[in-house]
């Protein structure tokens, strides 16, 4: 059959694909001819930054991905570690940044129901969910519109899809003016003989299309996604998708009623790229050839191209290899649950990728150089500067260091996300154990009386820019101690990498020591890395955000009665500060919210003493020894010591030395560092303990009163409820249309 060519290739059509003539040539080779339109676009879909990974792949090969526990890693759309008793929990982060800056409701939206869908598409129901958000600074014009549309997308179809939201990050930077962040993550349970993987097995198998109908809305998403933005932003509003969770709900239930019934040989999430994608993988993975009939895919819109049906990006739509005899018994399943079940397809035997629309071919290409062979770059870079060491006696410290306490938790950054949170439903299912605020969301695991999984998201962006390799280590080595400090064995990890254009070799540097330090910090753990995403091109007429390589874990914790929370502290506990003073204060919160300064380098991260450390308050908090537990980062002690306060309505008495200087003390951001708090009479036994564990530790005083009390190294007297109003005021206040209204006037 000959393939017709309706519209022209010319150059700017290929640049408009976000294709470089050298790649455009490959691309001719490997067709054996001039590509069709429709074929130009799958090669845009499948050779985009966003889906090929071409910057990245030689770098991510390099991260640790495997370990006693590890299931599956990297290459499926969701990792999976095993949790004991036949049972594994299935998580993956992925971006939706550019959807999220152009629409942030349906861009935000539609970020949950794609993670969602990569986790339930492995046979896993998912059980919980978190996000990392990052805006632009607060005064900017367009921030309390993204926030707004952001934080109501994620609610919106978290919420109705029916999964707790239990945690996550929430920051504002001027760098991130242009350039939104939301990175989205979920979790979820399943048998582990019953995992579903994305590779076609069998030849003249049915190739079934499932869930809701496709549209022209996310027609080029991907290709947009791997772009910078410019002055056209708007233009790109068609390329967000539009999310319908209560479809998604009813996808789900399909989709794990249909796992078991053995029907099921492979199945794929319709994400990036949609059909093309999920399509060129299936096949690809299983070195099988896949033919598609359009004229039998459901469609919610007329006269559909089939450039637009194979690149469309709607949402809740699944495709899947079925064994043949099984087709009545899935058909029935859908429609049972008002969905789509087509027939768009079938496996062949010849490595080709063949598209027939309208009694056409109108695409035949090789499918292992679709899928396989995208352009995998070395792309030139250049070390990351180093600032030099600052003495902490050279950052001033503050004239009344009480309104230095209650002006960093009452910043933006450092304030209480509760207006956040409190829009998401983090209860639903009944599983959750803890509201976010604290260290890690947890969730019991049906059908067992005492275990739970652990969950936390974590990166600290100025230190990242500041030094990407410390930095990339930092973000791992906080994941693994919050998870730490809930009592969780850390399992694995996922990563999102976000940066901004690889081409520059400024921008490539941070993200080659970024993953150098992350992979540092993940062997050095234990903590593999078992799914990720990698989201470049994060700016805006050259503007690069900060370099945000967030790093999202799962622990375990095999008894959650012994759990330890920031806010269990009881009346005359001991407070012990575990793993040494402050004295860093470079990229410190401190510096930038009291001083306005942001210089040093950030606080080195000593691998050793993170696993030392973490295993001994691992191991106290299940020996039942602690009552509350806060690892201790932005901010430094004693910011960490007024959210213990804050979260359990009392005061305490420290005594927390006169280590010169201050401020370095007390508001210092070192690693590796817990506080804790036990009962008064085994005070003297933890002590010994943790001295025979060669684990620094200092007792600083006294849980009790209203009031968070320093006598040393400087006088302090600051009431709870003062404390708890600077905390919580700012975002409520910030996000009030009538505050703001008066403002104006």
């Amino acid at each position: 059959m000959t393939i017709r060519n309706s519209i022209p290739i010319t150059p700017e059509l290929v640049e408009a694909h976000g294709i470089t003539p050298e790649e455009y040539e490959r691309i001719r080779d490997l067709t054996g001819r001039e590509p069709t339109f429709t074929e130009l676009g799958i090669w845009s879909a499948m050779w985009n930054e966003h889906c090929s990974y071409k910057s990245s792949k030689k770098w991510l090969k390099t991260l640790p991905t495997t370990g006693p526990q590890v299931i599956q890693g990297p290459g499926e759309n969701a990792g999976v570690v095993d949790i004991g008793d036949g049972e594994c929990v299935v998580f993956k982060m992925e971006s939706h940044n550019h959807p999220s800056y152009i629409e942030p409701y349906q861009g935000a939206a539609t970020g949950v129901g794609g993670i969602l869908r990569d986790v339930f598409t492995m046979g896993a129901r998912p059980v919980a969910a978190m996000n990392a958000l990052r805006f632009g600074e607060p005064e900017h014009p367009k921030t309390r519109h993204l926030v707004s549309g952001v934080v109501s997308g994620v609610g919106g179809y978290g919420n109705s899809f029916g999964v707790p939201t239990v945690g996550g990050e929430v920051e504002f930077d001027a760098r991130y003016n242009g350039n939104c962040l939301v990175n989205a993550f979920a979790a979820g349970i399943a048998r582990t003989d019953a995992i579903f993987l994305s590779e076609a097995k069998g030849v003249g198998l049915p190739v079934v299309y499932l869930g809701a109908k496709t549209g022209r809305d996310g027609v080029g998403g991907a290709t947009m996604a791997s772009a910078e933005f410019g002055d056209d932003i708007d233009q790109k509003r068609p390329t967000v998708q539009v999310g319908d969770p209560f479809t998604e709900k009813c996808l789900l239930e399909a989709c794990l009623e249909l796992m078991t019934s053995g029907a099921v040989i492979a199945i794929q999430d319709m994400g990036a790229a949609g059909l093309t994608c999920s399509a060129v993988e299936m096949g690809a993975k299983g070195d099988l050839g896949i033919e598609l009939d359009l004229d039998k895919v459901p469609v919610r819109e007329e006269r559909m191209s089939a450039y637009e049906m194979m690149l469309s990006e709607s949402q809740e739509r699944m495709l899947m290899v079925l064994r043949p005899e099984k087709e009545n018994e899935a058909k029935a399943i859908f429609a049972k649950w008002g969905l789509d079940f087509a027939i768009v397809g079938r496996t062949t035997d010849d490595l080709r990728f063949r598209i027939l629309h309208q009694g056409e071919e109108v695409a035949n290409l090789p499918i292992k150089e679709l899928g396989d062979e995208a352009p995998e770059y070395d792309r030139p870079w250049i070390e990351p500067g180093a600032w030099q060491a600052i003495d902490a006696s050279q950052f001033p410290e503050p004239d009344d260091y009480a309104d230095a306490i209650l002006q960093v938790l009452g910043s933006a950054n450092m304030c209480s996300k509760r207006w956040v949170w409190e829009q998401y439903d983090t209860l639903i299912q009944g599983n959750s154990l803890q509201l976010p605020g604290g260290d890690a969301g947890v969730v019991r695991v049906d059908g067992h009386e005492t275990k739970a999984l652990a969950f936390s998201s974590d990166v600290t962006p100025r230190y990242c820019e500041a030094d990407p390799f410390e930095g990339g280590k930092q973000a791992v080595a906080e994941c693994w101690r919050n998870l730490t400090a809930v009592g969780a064995e850390p399992l694995a990890s996922t990563d999102n990498l976000n940066f901004g254009n690889p081409e520059r070799p400024e921008i490539m540097g941070q993200l080659v020591r970024a993953i150098a330090g992350i992979g540092e910090a993940c062997e050095a753990l234990g903590f593999p890395i078992v799914s990720g995403n990698v989201s470049l091109y994060n700016e805006t007429n050259g503007e690069a955000i900060l370099p945000t390589p967030t790093i999202a874990g799962v622990g375990l914790l095999p008894d959650y009665s012994v759990m330890a929370r920031i806010s269990a502290m009881q009346e005359g506990d001991a407070i012990f500060l575990l793993g040494g003073a402050g004295s860093h204060l470079g990229q410190s919160i401190y510096n930038r919210i009291v001083n306005g300064r942001a210089d040093g380098p950030p606080p080195p991260v000593d691998l050793f003493a993170e696993r030392h450390n973490g295993d001994f308050v691992r191991s106290a908090i299940r020996n039942g020894q602690v009552t509350a537990c806060h690892d201790i980062s932005d901010g430094g002690m004693v910011i960490a010591l007024a959210e213990m306060c804050i979260a359990s309505g009392k005061g305490a008495v420290i005594d927390a030395g006169e280590t010169a200087p201050p401020h370095a003390l007390l508001f210092g951001e070192d690693q590796a560092r817990y506080l804790v708090t036990v009962k008064a009479e085994n005070a003297g036994f933890f002590a010994l303990n943790a001295e025979g564990a060669g684990v620094r530790f200092r007792q600083l005083g006294t849980v009790g009163g209203e009031s968070l009390s320093l006598t040393a190294p400087v006088a302090i007297a600051i009431s709870v409820t003062e404390l708890a109003a600077a905390h919580e005021s700012w975002f409520p206040a910030y996000m009030d249309p009538a505050v703001h209204a008066e403002a104006a006037e």
